[in-house]
């Protein structure tokens, strides 16, 4: 009985005209990672598996959306090519003395941030894609301004949609809503509205659409003293619809999240959850007050306990990571402070996540970490069931997806490894795509798999 009720709730997030088999925003229509797709393929190759592929005008960490007959992926335009360096003739040797270093006259050596050089185009962009065949369908200027942080543009946040309408975030802080057609309805600014962000290493959160409303949190705190806030806006006008302040005590930059809003069921109710800030909170969908609250995050109380995964919850459990460790499994039927009270288990094993945002289906709990590993856990109470185990696919910084009984796990050369989802390990195989720089996670669709790579989007379908 429980089950088509709490598929039916969850649903209900979105409007009726969202497919149960779409993928409308980062980690999938219930924000866990999971796709009610099936006959997906194990192996692909250039003559085997690829339905299609299309050139991206820039990387990005964005993940693709999936509406309808529509795919939706955010990204800059073309970076233009950058001009050589001339180089510059040293003068003759003359001998040690005052001025004179070994690289003087030698011309500069470029410094590259990850596996690029440089953040893309200027303008932030979102296309919209034929399904069928990959085919431009339109595109927006949605912001211009485009930086690289790291290992982050200013394209990271994900689109959403209802079916009838598209909403894209810009790491400026840039909301615009569109309807499925791309006519533009209307534009906000949140750091005009709510102050700068503050955030050390860029804005990369996407928002969550809950009955109608964007929901955006924005964890912050390292140069700002400015609280970090939750707020959600109308869906259809772009007007506050509340706001409230989320306020910690972390030092340094272990105020910073890079963390996505989630909902949360509890006993028959929706909950907003928020990590980060050495804290997880939840709130009221309709007001954003805060319900409960759990620290833990940050035991030792560290200056740079950044968060990036995001929440997961399945049965009435919240899982929050942090920085690698600890993971916290924390019951969301609390009030008020719950960090002991509602701890249902704690793990400490360093070899836990730090960018890759789980995976739970209620029975199992599975963490990928950023080197390729991935362990399975017993959900309810984190008795370790196998690994790490290696896959062989190297450094990770995407999420992993859960669809047709399988896991797929993205690495940031594009190589794609299947692991066997349950109680026993066993690698399905790996894959290569195009080789270049991704950070974004896969999406499934019906018998489809959409992966954005830095180069191109792929669809993965039995042929």
């Amino acid at each position: 009985m429980n089950v088509p009720i709490r598929i039916i709730t969850l649903l209900s997030l979105f409007h009726v005209s969202v497919w149960a088999s779409d993928w409308p925003q980062w980690r999938g229509p219930d924000s866990t990672g999971i796709a009610n797709a099936s006959d997906l393929p194990t192996e692909w190759s250039d003559s085997k598996n690829i339905a299609w592929k299309i050139a991206l005008p820039a990387w990005s960490g964005s993940t693709p959306i999936v509406i309808g007959e529509r795919v939706f992926v955010m990204s800059p335009s073309k970076q233009a090519p950058k001009k050589a360096e001339p180089e510059v003739q040293a003068p003759p040797s003359r001998g040690p003395g005052p001025g004179r270093g070994a690289g003087r006259g030698r011309p500069q050596r470029r410094q590259q941030q990850g596996a690029v050089d440089g953040p893309g185009g200027n303008e932030l962009l979102m296309i919209c894609l034929s399904r069928k065949d990959g085919t431009e369908l339109w595109r927006a200027q949605v912001d211009s301004g485009n930086e690289l942080k790291r290992k982050q543009n200013n394209s990271s946040p994900s689109p959403v949609s209802d079916g009838k309408h598209v909403w894209a975030t810009t790491g400026n802080g840039i909301v615009r809503a569109y309807t499925i057609d791309g006519e533009a309805l209307w534009k906000v600014s949140l750091e005009e509205s709510y102050g700068e962000f503050g955030l050390n290493w860029g804005f990369a959160s996407s928002p969550l659409l809950h009955e109608g409303n964007l929901v955006i949190g924005v964890v912050r705190g390292q140069n700002t003293e400015v609280p970090g806030y939750i707020v959600a806006l109308d869906g259809k006008t772009g007007k506050e619809v509340w706001k409230v302040d989320r306020p910690s005590d972390a030092p340094y930059e272990s105020k910073d999240a890079y963390t996505t809003p989630i909902p949360v069921e509890v006993d028959g109710e929706i909950q907003i959850v928020v990590s980060g800030g050495a804290y997880v909170t939840s709130h009221d969908p309709k007001t954003g007050k805060e319900i409960w609250r759990s620290g833990g995050l940050n035991p030792e109380n560290s200056r740079n306990y950044r968060i990036i995964a995001s929440p997961v919850a399945a049965n009435g459990i919240v899982y929050a990571p942090s920085r690698k460790t600890p993971l916290l499994a924390i019951k969301a039927d609390g009030k008020g402070d719950v960090t002991e009270s509602h701890l249902a288990w704690k793990m400490e094993d360093k070899s836990g996540p730090d960018v890759p945002t789980p995976i739970a289906d209620g029975t199992y709990f599975y963490v990928l970490n950023d080197f390729g590993q991935i362990s399975c856990f017993e959900a309810q109470t984190g008795t370790a069931i196998w690994g790490p185990e290696e896959t062989g696919i190297g450094r990770v910084s995407s999420s992993p997806l859960l669809a047709d009984g399988k896991l797929y796990l993205v690495s940031e050369t594009a190589d794609v490894a299947v692991v066997q989802a349950g109680p026993k390990f066993k690698l399905l195989g790996t894959n290569s795509l195009d080789n270049s720089y991704t950070l974004s996670s896969p999406a499934a669709a019906g018998d489809q798999i959409f992966i954005r790579t830095g180069e191109h989007l792929f669809c993965l379908s039995k042929s």
